[in-house]
This record gives C-alpha cells, structure tokens and sequence, in this order.
C-alpha cells in the first residue's frame, strides 16, 4: 500500500500529540487533506514560526517570544506573591480566571520517582533564587491534586518554610454545577477542609 504512504505516516505523526488516539489521528488527517491546500500550509507555516520565535521566559519559565514572558514585563504585577505551577498550561487556566495579580513560576513538572523525576530535573534552584532576589512573601503552590503534584507541593512547603515566607496551597473542591453524588471521597474531604465562613 505504498501509494498511501503518506497519509498513513501523517496519522502516524498526529497521533504522537497528547489525547490523539489512531482514531482522532485518522479524522484529522483526512479533514486536512480533503480541504483545499491553504490549510495545511497555514498549519505547517504556524508550526514552524511557533517552533522558532517561542522559547522559555529567562525569569519564570512560562512561554514567551522575548526574553521575559508578558506577565514578567509587566511592571503591574506583584513580585512579593510568586504561583508556582507545573508547566505552562497551568499559567495560562489560572489567568483565565483574571483573580491572581502576583507573578508565575513553572517548574516544567512535579516530582514522579517512578518516572526518573526528582528535584534536580524541576526548577526549584532557580524558585529558591527568585524568593530571595524578589523579595517574595508568599508562594502558592497550584499542582494538580494528584500524588505527584501533592508530594511536589510538600516537598516545596519543606524546603521554603525554613525562610520565613509563607507558603499556601490552592484550595480543591466540588466544582460548580459538580453533583455530590458523582464527586470521589477526596476532593469531598478537601471540599470540607477547605470551607469558609458565609457571609
């Protein structure tokens, strides 16, 4: 089956993506090459200039097309509260909700021993040199609620404790429209923990 070759190497190439199986692959391989070229070379065009002109923030981590990332530059931002995160999807979602006026850190992951991942493959070094540089006072840590991002988030209240700056957790609870019937054992209790006092 020579002749499809390529179509097959492109469903091959888009199912390496995260969240794209053989069957979305297939779907979007064959809704690119049933539209006219222009898609596919605006597509790769994108692909490329994002590849090229998107690097690492020099202070945070975060993406960026300078140096500093947008949120770095900005001189409206707070330096004294640092949100650390893992990577910078996290950035992004936590700036949708347009409530945190302090600035960023991606550690580009969270400790996972089972995979290979301990404190010197994170951004910690630089996190530690920042709290000190920058004058922070407080640092959020807003891992996911999972083991790993758990254990990375008291492995830094370890290790930041000991400076005098404050360090807090994001709250995890029972999302809105979420049903209590439907919500695990865990985020239920955190949801408990986390209550605060109605107005």
């Amino acid at each position: 089956m020579g002749s499809l070759e390529p179509v097959e190497k492109l469903v091959r190439e888009l199912a390496r993506l995260p969240g794209i199986g053989t069957k979305s692959a297939q779907r979007l391989a064959f809704h690119m090459l049933m539209q006219d070229g222009g898609l596919m070379k605006d597509l790769a065009a994108a692909l490329l200039s994002a590849k090229e002109r998107v690097k690492r923030c020099a202070v945070c981590g975060n993406l960026a097309t300078e140096r500093l990332c947008p949120i770095c530059a900005d001189p409206k931002r707070s330096s004294d509260t640092l949100c650390v995160v893992r990577d910078a999807r996290d950035v992004l979602a936590l700036e949708k909700a347009r409530e945190f006026r302090g600035k960023y850190h991606v550690l580009g992951g969270v400790l996972s021993p089972v995979d290979g991942v301990g404190p010197e493959q994170l951004s910690i070094d630089p996190l530690l040199k920042r709290i000190k540089e920058e004058g922070v006072q407080e640092i959020i840590v807003a891992t996911n609620p999972d083991v790993e991002g758990e254990a990375t988030a008291l492995y830094l209240a370890r290790i930041i404790k000991p400076s005098g700056v404050r360090v807090t957790r994001i709250a995890h609870g029972v999302p809105i429209g979420g049903n209590l019937e439907y919500v695990d054992e865990i985020t239920l209790s955190r949801a408990l923990a986390g209550r605060r006092l109605m107005e």
